[in-house]
């Protein structure tokens, strides 16, 4: 893995959040959807995640995992990745999952608790063009 994709912020008030980005900060929306907010964004993609829906993302995130985002890499098939993690004995926190976003995701925790993603592209619901 070589290439960061995105930073996603899990937010307490996402309606609040994405008025600061959007409309003080002027950072355009790019996709709405199910807790989730994207903005168009060049390079790095940045995203706002509703912190209350983590359990809807995450099932129970682990006690040591204090998230206030995720670190996102995009990889051309989570389900093999999945199994590769698996073999090496490294717990999943939640996934392989179909996300309405368009991504395929499943997260795993770093040794100090920060959420990792691996999100493999696959065709998106809702969207704003």
């Amino acid at each position: 893995m070589r290439r960061v994709d995105y930073v996603i912020r899990f937010v307490r008030d996402l309606e609040e959040s994405v008025a600061f980005y959007r409309d003080v900060l002027g950072v355009p929306v790019k996709l709405v959807g199910d807790g989730y907010v994207e903005f168009d964004t060049e390079n790095v993609k940045l995203g706002l995640y509703e912190r209350g829906k983590l359990p809807e993302l995450l099932g129970s995130a682990p006690e040591r995992a204090g998230p206030d985002g995720e670190l996102v890499f995009v990889v051309d098939d989570v389900d093999a990745w999945a199994e590769r993690l698996d073999r090496a004995g490294i717990a999943r926190l939640s996934g392989p999952t179909d996300r309405s976003w368009g991504h395929r995701t499943m997260h795993l925790a770093d040794p100090d608790g920060l959420i990792v993603e691996l999100a493999q592209e696959i065709p998106r619901g809702n969207h704003v063009d």
